[in-house]
């Protein structure tokens, strides 16, 4: 008989591969070769499906030790795994924007941020705000990465040929780049920018929160 964590299991595999559209409870079943009805005993709707996947990808994340390490590398560390996290599972983005995500793991992370953020000098309301602004920009950073995985898994759904449409794409990409001079110029020399975006953005907002810690005008007028 199947259990309700091998349901999850197989539904986190299936987003994977072809994303929020691509899931429904047939579908799944079809996954694991057993009747839709052995689904809903366990899951009712595909809703309530995504929201659990959501929560036990949060799972995945590493929670840091805070003792140590300094805030910001603790803070740093759950940011480079949440942002690992969201790049291996690019449905996470959509299924935030229309799904209320909630579940054990994910109240894990929430607290683990929670408490990092106030071991710095945060009060509860700054270390809510650090928590949120941090997460905002890993999803942020996340999105270029997660549109383009949602674009493959539409193309391998529709069957179209994803490298010549990618091909094409890029070309008109290109075009519309040369006709602007600092888009252009940097398509010209190939140039590459130097370093990892993400940590670059990382650390400066670590670094920006910092001058926050007992600042007076910290919470606000």
């Amino acid at each position: 008989m199947l259990t309700k964590e091998q349901i999850v299991r197989a539904a986190v595999e299936v987003l994977d591969a072809e994303g929020v559209n691509g899931l429904n409870i047939r579908r799944l079943g079809t996954h694991l070769g057993s009747a839709a009805s052995a689904m809903y005993y366990h899951v009712k709707s595909k809703d309530k499906l995504v929201v659990l996947a959501a929560d036990h990808v949060f799972g995945e994340i590493p929670l840091p030790e805070t003792a140590g390490v300094g805030w910001r590398e603790a803070a740093a560390s759950l940011a480079r795994g949440a942002y690992t996290m969201v790049v291996r599972h690019y449905w996470l983005i959509p299924a935030m924007s229309t799904h209320l995500i909630y579940g054990p793991n994910k109240a894990r992370f929430d607290e683990k941020s929670l408490t990092i953020y106030e071991s710095a000098g945060f009060t509860q309301a700054e270390a809510d705000q650090a928590a949120a602004t941090v997460l905002m920009f890993v999803i942020g950073a996340a999105q270029g990465h997660a549109a383009q995985a949602a674009w493959e898994a539409h193309l391998r759904r529709s069957g179209a040929d994803a490298d010549k449409e990618l091909q094409g794409i890029m070309a008109e990409i290109v075009a519309i780049a040369q006709t602007l001079p600092r888009l252009r110029a940097r398509i010209d020399s190939a140039m590459t920018p130097p370093g990892d975006p993400f940590e670059f953005g990382l650390q400066a907002l670590l670094a920006g929160l910092e001058t926050h810690i007992h600042s007076p005008t910290s919470s606000g007028p």
